[in-house]
């Protein structure tokens, strides 16, 4: 079903005063356009600039608009099975890598649990790291790297943009930004303080730790969740 323009909008704002989301706006203002949903600063972007994406599932218009718009290389990562079995069938431009790898707030192995819906309907694509939000007994624990450990294998000296919906593991991916030496100089992110065990408190800490690192909000989605950073240099 086709939603107004303002739907969103005003969902959003309901949700703010019965303080499920954060009041969150802009702290700068660039010009950005939008692809698959994703709304993000273009102007710096072109053919050299390394893009990552977080999250494939069966999903990768984001990855494939910036491609065709850009000519950009965009390295993809999600270590589920479904996700290698889908790329694997996929007709796909060399400009599109796929790395069956987890990104995590430090190396080692991320344990990833299948989601479950309120419903209790269990998820073909999806997989979370909280395992609150799903199956407890049913998980695979994968090769994870920080995205500074990532940029060394892959010989990346600066990332220009990274998108991520990794259901609910970008806390601790941001976490380790913390100890990056090249932060990546634009972040989407898509935050999920809607599952249990996490909470909006978990996004704000999260927001304020970025915000120390030199990043700016420059765009809130519709439903408040998805994020756009900006790295702005002091």
């Amino acid at each position: 079903m086709k939603r107004q323009p303002w739907f969103w909008p005003a969902k959003r704002f309901l949700k703010r005063l019965s303080g499920k989301e954060l009041w969150l706006k802009p702290d700068v203002k660039f010009e950005t356009i939008k692809i698959a949903e994703w709304t993000f600063a273009h102007k710096e972007l072109g053919a050299n600039s390394v893009v990552y994406s977080l999250g494939v599932g069966d999903d990768i218009g984001f990855d494939l608009g910036v491609i065709e718009k850009f000519g950009a290389k965009v390295h993809a990562f999600d270590p589920t099975p479904y996700a290698k079995d889908w790329v694997d069938e996929q007709e796909l431009p060399g400009e599109f890598v796929f790395n069956p790898w987890a990104v995590a707030g430090e190396d080692g192995t991320l344990r990833l649990f299948r989601r479950v819906s309120k419903r209790r309907k269990r998820a073909k694509v999806m997989w979370t790291a909280e395992d609150e939000a799903g199956d407890s007994n049913d998980f695979i624990d994968a090769p994870a790297y920080t995205v500074n450990t990532i940029m060394q294998m892959l010989a990346h000296e600066k990332v220009d943009l990274l998108k991520m919906d990794v259901e609910g593991a970008e806390y601790d991916i941001l976490d380790g930004l913390q100890h990056a030496s090249h932060p990546p100089k634009q972040l989407l992110v898509e935050f999920h303080h809607r599952f249990p065990g996490i909470g909006k408190a978990r996004t704000a800490a999260a927001i304020r730790d970025l915000k120390k690192l030199g990043y700016k909000i420059f765009d809130v989605s519709e439903t408040g969740r998805e994020i756009g950073f900006i790295l702005v240099d002091a």
